[in-house]
């Protein structure tokens, strides 16, 4: 099975490079504050933007090394605090008490304290952004921000109403995840002076590869064997439609829909309608028809690739790819 370790491989300076830069620039006055930014800091998860700015930014370098100078880690600093806040920012609306199997920000210090270390996140990002005076990567990055807060909007209405389609499911999720990750790759390649072309190439791939990480992460929420760090069901619980369940719904009698979404209505304060509905996403094809999909997004990002030529950065992004489709977390 492909890791992470291995796909970090061929970036292993670069990323070190990037650690470093994060460990220099985000400071804070205050004992509280610091510790709730060194405790936010050090439960960065997968860091898979930092990984795409730098695989993209290694590939499109033209001078070899130029991915472990300052304009990648600017680019990878950018990407990555605007998701570390935006998911400190998220636990805090969805009164969540852990955050990958640990205590959540908001669980620690109370929500209050929590909206301003996101904020504060944010502020210092795009300070540091800003007086590095490198102003093509700070406006092609924060364009993410305002689509990121559209998508979470969207789909609280939709939780709210529990109506969801095809097209909205996929402009909800390119929002709020895919249109990051699309960033990301498209920083790393502008971080290095990629031409126009390939720069708009990287986004397409790392949008793709985004739609596809959201879909399976919608598929493992329904997958009692995930190892998340949240619990199971999370999404039935807060009424949210996603691909497993949407599929289902979409092929179902409008009588059956009904019953359904009158089901999810009821998942907040009922247990056995939330194991109910994933019964019913399981047995009637759910899974299977959202990984077809979410496989299909893969492709795409993959076969985007094709236009390099073989390289050890070339093959850690294929493999980011497979890597995507087998996790488990």
């Amino acid at each position: 099975m492909i890791t992470l370790d291995s796909i970090r491989k061929p970036v292993t300076a670069e990323l070190a490079a990037f650690d470093e830069f994060v460990e220099r620039q985000f400071t804070a006055e205050g004992e509280l504050l610091s510790d709730m930014l060194r405790y936010a800091l050090s439960s960065r998860g997968k860091g898979i933007r930092p990984l795409l700015v730098m695989l993209s930014a290694a590939m499109n370098a033209s001078v070899p090394g130029a991915a472990t100078g300052r304009r990648a880690c600017l680019a990878a600093m950018l990407v990555e605090m605007i998701h570390v806040a935006s998911l400190i920012h998220d636990d805090v609306i969805d009164e969540a008490d852990t955050r990958r199997g640990k205590p959540s920000v908001n669980a620690r210090w109370q929500s209050h304290k929590a909206v301003i270390l996101g904020d504060y996140i944010l502020a210092r990002n795009m300070a540091i952004g800003l007086t590095s005076g490198q102003f093509d990567l700070v406006t092609h990055v924060c364009g993410s921000m305002a689509a990121l807060c559209e998508g979470e909007v969207m789909q609280d209405e939709c939780a709210e109403t529990h109506d969801m389609t095809r097209r909205t499911y996929l402009d909800i999720i390119h929002k709020k995840t895919a249109s990051l990750l699309g960033v990301s790759a498209s920083a790393g390649a502008l971080a290095v002076g990629a031409t126009r072309d390939r720069v708009a190439l990287m986004r397409r791939f790392g949008e793709a590869l985004g739609m596809a990480f959201q879909m399976q992460d919608d598929i493992l929420d329904y997958t009692l064997s995930a190892h998340t760090g949240k619990p199971a069901n999370n999404d039935l619980r807060e009424g949210k439609i996603t691909l497993p369940l949407l599929a289902v719904l979409e092929k179902v009698s409008d009588e059956r829909r009904a019953e359904l979404i009158e089901r999810l209505g009821r998942c907040r304060q009922d247990e056995a309608s939330v194991e109910y509905l994933q019964c019913t996403v399981v047995n009637e094809g759910g899974l299977e028809a959202a990984a077809r999909e979410m496989h299909a997004y893969l492709e795409r990002a993959a076969g985007l690739l094709s236009e390099y030529e073989p390289s050890t950065y070339r093959t850690a992004l294929v493999d980011l790819c497979a890597y995507i489709a087998e996790r488990d977390r």
